[in-house]
């Protein structure tokens, strides 16, 4: 059954931890449509006036008011795309911790820019706000991505209208709620239940200045055609097939923990997640060895159980679409390493997915050239850093990369050489939100998150000032 079900104009999702109806929502019609966008046009008026003193204010107020929230938050992350109950907390933090980390930046990152002195004249640059800014969030992380934009773009003085995925609608209507309870004026935040069609529908109309997307490559393309019919922005967050490569002198006990954690974390379902290894021939047995017996010991099982660290996929069609792309792998010569029945809920005709390790692997295979978005791995063994450089290069894909090494003049000699968004040393999946999230290739274009971020969100405007006409 899919995870998502529309009826006419009604939106259902399925929970994947037990295949029932956990949220409706009707989908907003063309007449709902247009008074969003009118009364986000009418806000922004008024919003772009307030100062950032007041806007810092209700910011502030909104991350309370979500602190205060993020119990039932946490569970309904759970139900609604089956991370592990156990885990979804940390969504809560996170949120929090860009959510603040981008008000604390702001004075900073909007501040107007001296060009320096000219006799006779004042010159400056100051950074204006878009107007109304469209972001279309993703399932896999609902809060985390969809922080990202929502925040800055009300911070530089933009209006927000919120469509999230229609696997977790009610992660937009908490936004709206904290945003509300924190005293954000009507209008300047608002929330749409949208289907495909009219979502480009959205992008087209003149109303609307800037898209924020995160998703699949396919819809990437998708938001860029509709974009295209005007000169507007789209940041672009797609998809990974992120590399790692493990080093003759890493500290193997520490790459083994975090390298795995990186590929399975959320199931897999993670753009910046681990998928390609490569592993120095010096350590390739030892690194091996400790990653399949720490894989071993993930508990697949429902996500409420407190137990449970590996919940399932999204929807059944994920996991039977993942089942396919291991099952190609290993026709092309990988050996896979893990019993899907050694993991007991794991089953064929449902979305729990046992988690996988894929060895003898090489660039002909899916496991080292698509996005699987599940808890696979492949790992292959490398001669020197020079050989680990060309496979991590070799991808259509460029999110983030990591190298496990204790040499810090090696990883940045390596890094630059990396075609990344990303380069990490000795971790991997996390966001600073004190540093631009970016992705090269087909992993997207455009900037979220630091000071950087704030320039995608507005526009420079010039003031040239002649102070004595004497």
């Amino acid at each position: 059954m899919n995870a998502v079900m529309q009826n006419s104009r009604l939106q259902k999702t399925i929970s994947p931890v037990d295949g029932r109806v956990y949220v409706e929502r009707p989908l907003a019609d063309h007449e709902q449509i247009n008074e969003t966008l009118r009364v986000a046009r009418h806000a922004f008026t008024h919003w772009r006036s307030t100062s950032l003193a007041d806007r810092t204010a209700i910011l502030k107020r909104f991350c309370d008011e979500f602190e205060k929230r993020g119990a039932s938050i946490a569970e309904e992350i759970t139900w609604q795309m089956g991370r592990p109950a156990r885990y979804a907390p940390n969504e809560v933090r996170g949120t929090l911790e860009r959510a603040r980390h981008m008000i604390a930046i702001a004075p900073e990152a909007l501040a107007d820019i001296d060009v320096g002195p000219k006799e006779n004249f004042k010159r400056f640059l100051r950074r204006e706000p878009l107007g109304v800014v469209f972001t279309v969030a993703a399932w896999n992380y609902p809060y985390l991505i969809a922080v990202n934009s929502v925040v800055p773009a009300l911070m530089a003085g933009n209006v927000v209208v919120l469509k999230h995925s229609a696997q977790t609608p009610l992660a937009a209507e908490r936004f709206a709620q904290a945003l509300d309870a924190a005293g954000l004026p009507k209008g300047v935040f608002q929330v749409l239940h949208a289907s495909h069609e009219d979502t480009d529908k959205i992008i087209r109309d003149p109303r609307v200045d800037f898209v924020a997307f995160t998703g699949s490559v396919a819809g990437g393309h998708a938001v860029q055609r509709a974009a295209a019919t005007r000169f507007i922005g789209v940041g672009l967050e797609l998809g990974g097939c992120d590399p790692v490569y493990v080093r003759h002198d890493a500290n193997l006990d520490h790459a083994v923990e975090n390298i795995v954690d990186g590929a399975y974390f959320n199931s897999g379902q993670s753009c910046c997640g681990l998928q390609r290894i490569y592993v120095h021939h010096a350590v390739y047995q030892k690194f091996v060895e400790g990653f399949v017996d720490l894989t071993r010991k993930y508990a697949l099982g429902d996500p409420t159980d407190a137990a449970t660290t590996l919940g399932p996929l999204v929807r059944t069609a994920a996991a039977d679409g993942v089942r396919a792309q291991i099952a190609a792998s290993i026709a092309a010569g990988a050996k896979g390493v893990l019993s899907e029945a050694a993991f007991g809920k794991s089953a064929a005709g449902t979305p729990y997915l046992a988690p996988q390790v894929l060895l003898e692997v090489d660039h002909r295979m899916p496991v080292m050239r698509e996005e699987i978005f599940g808890p696979v791995a492949g790992i292959m063994k490398v001669n020197s850093d020079d050989e680990a450089v060309d496979l991590m290069n070799d991808s259509d894909f460029g999110l983030t990369a990591a190298v496990w090494t204790e040499d810090t003049d090696a990883a940045l000699a390596l890094g630059q050489r990396v075609n990344t968004g990303t380069w990490f040393q000795n971790r991997c999946d996390y966001l600073d939100p004190a540093l631009a999230w970016v992705g090269v290739k087909d992993s997207g274009r455009g900037c979220t998150l630091s000071v950087v971020g704030y320039e995608h969100l507005t526009r420079p405007k010039s003031f040239h000032l002649r102070v004595r006409t004497t």
